[in-house]
């Protein structure tokens, strides 16, 4: 059945759905430019039921960066030359809900096995930097690769509590990273970093 018919059958049990909520970045020129542009769309989405956040409505300028669908985005010079360019990190929002989630999967209970816990690791970690390997994140993957690393080093020393850590670090290969039974902890800080290339008149117009 279509998407129709079945919130036609929602609706006729008396169930409700929230309304559709859409996330649009706005560029203008001036202050007053966005000042005006922001009334003019308020306009337009009024009759079709829909309004702007007040809480989520900003107007900034790109010099100070805001955060946008994880990304934060700011322009500001180039390392080494006087040209300014306009670049796209990682949010401190996005890295600190990465790291609740490795920070909770790692305080679960100890009774499951490494391979277990690696593979609820990759899954969230893969998902993660897939999503912001096209930005200047290198430094964000680094830093992650290491606090996971550190969390699984604080979960093997709740496991094998009665062990000290220094007999832990000797029955493991020296530069040993996290692996068993085949699986092995994805390592963010391998993700090759791709930026966007600006195609610009390239694109074919479809008109």
């Amino acid at each position: 059945m279509s998407c129709e018919v079945h919130a036609r059958f929602y609706e006729s049990r008396e169930v409700r759905f929230l309304p559709a909520t859409h996330r649009v970045l706005m560029v203008a020129g001036t202050q007053a430019d966005a000042e005006r542009l922001r009334q003019e769309a308020a306009a337009v989405l009024l009759p079709m039921g829909l309004r702007l956040s007040e809480e989520k409505t900003r107007i900034v300028h790109i010099d100070q960066g805001f955060d946008f669908l994880g990304t934060h985005i700011q322009r500001h010079k180039q390392r080494g030359s006087t040209k300014c360019f306009v670049y796209t990190y990682p949010s401190r929002t996005a890295l600190a809900t990465v790291k609740a989630k490795v920070r909770d999967t790692t305080r679960r209970s100890t009774n499951q096995n490494l391979a277990t816990l690696l593979h609820r690791l990759n899954f969230v970690l893969r998902g993660w930097t897939n999503y912001h390997r096209h930005e200047a994140a290198a430094k964000t993957f680094a830093f992650l690769s290491a606090f996971t690393y550190r969390r699984i080093w604080c979960w093997l020393w709740h496991k094998y509590s009665r062990t000290a850590i220094g007999v832990l670090r000797r029955r493991l290969p020296r530069n040993w990273w996290p692996e068993q039974d085949g699986v092995r902890l994805f390592k963010p800080a391998e993700v090759a970093i791709t930026r966007y290339r600006y195609r610009g008149a390239a694109i074919p117009s479809p008109w």
